[in-house]
């Protein structure tokens, strides 16, 4: 409450002077209507007291001038209006002149008061305007979208502030005109230019320097720091969008020379780089290059092999860390000769599959200076991405080939065990069936009792040679490895006990591992619905297609039923090792079977003979 009664009383800017002398007037009609109410009641010394107040008040507010003149008046005013005798001033009174040199002593005690307040009080106003200033000016700074937006307002906000005719911020150092005057801003490594007009007073240029300038500098510097900050988001969204996109090809299980490709395209984005190169060491002493990212007037090297020894791939193969070269100036390797013929700088980050170094990814600018700092740590977050694709890669090809391997000799131990049975049971059954009948024929008409019993044993050998014949076919039927899949999947139909409709598409002889894959696929179909489904109708679909993705022929198999449905793989059917028959050849089988809706059974097989793997 104190302080802004004192801020009202004691303006930075004095009231106008008409209205002190007004209010000086006034003050001493009061004055003087005071002492005549009560110079009867109170002392002279509280009279004198009335009257100094006003000269108090009138020094405080209007200054030591105005107070001077009223100290004169009130001295006057209390000599002619209380002193005897009353209406007369004696101005040989040394009294009278003790109580205007006192009335002058607090005249100019209370002026110097009021003009070290008033001081305070603008530096108060002016402190809290540049307060207002540079707060206002940081939460457009933390709005801009650059440093040049920031410049500009800042510029127009302290012109109006500082009430000057102009006001520039540069954020270099530039060269003044003519009735300019620049101050250096100095904010990190950079230096910057506040320009002002060269002639302000010495106060506002006291101030500038002093309170105005360190504050422009630390909003520079705030400023700077922010757009180092926002650029360095921007770089690593950019570079968490680039790996985000690569490791989705990773996860998907792309070829590694999508994968690669890809990485030699995101990485020449995101380094600005001239060259991205792949290289796959696969050779000792060579390497060759699987992708490549080039700009026009970079020679392309795709396809091409090098040797080790020279490059920077001799240094990735020593240490197995990333390496950096600026220089091919002592090297004669051809690759150097090419990266020395058109400048270029190289940093390269090895690519480590199972602890070996598999290749490496290389990225080359052209020109003067060095690759950027940070490089290779940022190189090996997508070599990783490689490396995990690669293995990937790998570890599927090898689980694919021992399945394939596991398949095909399942199918072999089939056949060799339905050769043995043919070749050598079933030929001993027919033997002893022709020899129990030649026996039954030299007997003599009249023993019937041993007749019979021969009789019935001929009969029983056979029934077991029949029997012994399902045994063959079912193990690996030979109307399969004669005719084909279609006669065999129409046997097979006809054998079943749910009628079984055949819908087949073009004939044509497919590989032995496919035929055999797509026949148990049928025949563990028609097995499952015989015994679990309760269907009345089986419906198998068999045609050709080509596959979107890798544009190759397949055969695809459609086995539907009308039964109960609710059959799962995991629960122990035979459906689930077909699973990995087919996966092994490459191709896929889904199973449907909604509760009451029928069982559904889709495979695609891969239908040519360079996909589907040799017996």
């Amino acid at each position: 409450m104190l302080a802004r009664l004192a801020a009202r009383l004691v303006p930075p800017t004095p009231p106008p002077l008409w209205l002190g002398i007004v209010v000086g007037a006034l003050l001493i009609v009061v004055e003087m209507l005071l002492i005549l109410a009560c110079d009867r009641v109170v002392s002279r010394e509280v009279l004198e007291g009335f009257f100094l107040l006003g000269v108090l008040t009138i020094s405080t507010i209007w200054g030591l001038r105005l107070a001077v003149a009223m100290a004169v008046v009130s001295v006057a005013a209390y000599n002619i209006g209380y002193v005897e005798p009353v209406r007369n001033l004696d101005t040989t009174s040394r009294q009278e002149w003790a109580e205007f040199g006192a009335f002058l002593v607090a005249a100019i005690l209370a002026g110097l008061m009021g003009a070290l307040a008033r001081v305070r009080a603008v530096d108060a106003v002016q402190r809290r305007e540049e307060a207002d200033l540079f707060a206002g000016l940081a939460r457009f700074a933390l709005a801009a979208p650059d440093l040049c937006s920031v410049l500009l307002e800042a510029s127009r906000r302290v012109a109006q502030t500082l009430q000057l005719p102009f006001a520039t911020i540069e954020a270099d150092s530039v060269p003044v005109r003519e009735g300019q005057m620049a101050t250096p801003l100095r904010y990190g490594p950079r230096a910057g230019t506040f320009i002002v007009p060269a002639d302000l007073p010495e106060p506002l240029l006291h101030r500038l320097n002093a309170r105005v300038v360190p504050q422009l500098e630390v909003l520079l510097h705030t400023a700077t720091e922010r757009d180092a900050m926002a650029d360095a988001l921007r770089a690593l969204a950019a570079e968490q969008a680039s790996l985000r996109r690569v490791a989705e090809l990773v996860a998907h299980a792309a070829p590694p020379g999508d994968v690669v490709a890809a990485v030699a395209a995101e990485t020449a984005s995101l380094l600005d780089a001239d060259a991205t190169r792949l290289l796959r060491y696969d050779e000792p002493d060579s390497f060759n290059v699987i992708a490549e990212y080039a700009k026009a007037g970079i020679e392309p090297l795709l396809g091409r092999r090098f040797a080790v020894e020279g490059g920077i791939m001799q240094a990735v193969l020593r240490t197995g860390r990333p390496a950096r070269v600026d220089s091919y100036q002592y090297s004669t390797a051809a690759v150097a000769d090419i990266a020395r013929k058109e400048g270029l700088r190289s940093v390269a980050a090895p690519i480590m599959v199972e602890g070996r170094v598999w290749g490496a990814l290389v990225v080359s600018w052209a020109g003067g200076e060095a690759a950027p700092p940070g490089t290779e740590a940022r190189l090996a977050q997508f070599t990783e991405l490689v490396g995990t694709a690669v293995a990937n890669t790998e570890s599927r090809a090898q689980l694919n080939a021992s399945r394939t391997r596991i398949v095909l000799a399942a199918d072999e131990a089939r056949r060799r065990i339905e050769r043995n049975l043919h070749d050598g049971v079933q030929q001993r059954l027919v033997s002893l069936g022709l020899e129990l009948r030649a026996a039954e024929a030299l007997l003599p008409g009249e023993p019937d009792e041993a007749k019979a019993r021969l009789g019935r044993t001929a009969e029983g050998m056979a029934g077991a040679f029949q029997d012994l014949q399902e045994i063959s076919r079912g193990l690996h039927p030979a109307i399969l490895s004669q005719g084909g899949l279609m006669p065999a999947l129409k046997a097979l139909a006809r054998r079943a006990p749910v009628p079984v409709a055949v819908h087949l598409g073009p004939r044509r002889r497919l590989p032995s591992g496919v035929e055999i894959a797509a026949y148990y696929i049928v025949s563990e179909a028609l097995t499952n619905v015989a015994k679990h489904a309760h269907a009345s109708q089986i419906d198998v679909h068999v045609d050709f297609a080509v596959d979107e993705h890798t544009e190759r022929a397949v055969l695809v198999l459609a086995v539907r039923d009308d039964g109960v449905g609710g059959a799962d793989p995991a629960l122990g059917s035979g459906l689930a090792g077909l699973v990995d028959r087919v996966e092994a050849l490459g191709g896929h089988l889904r199973i449907s079977s909604p509760a009451g809706a029928g069982t559904t059974l889709h495979a695609t097989l891969p239908a040519d003979t360079d996909r589907a793997p040799a017996p």
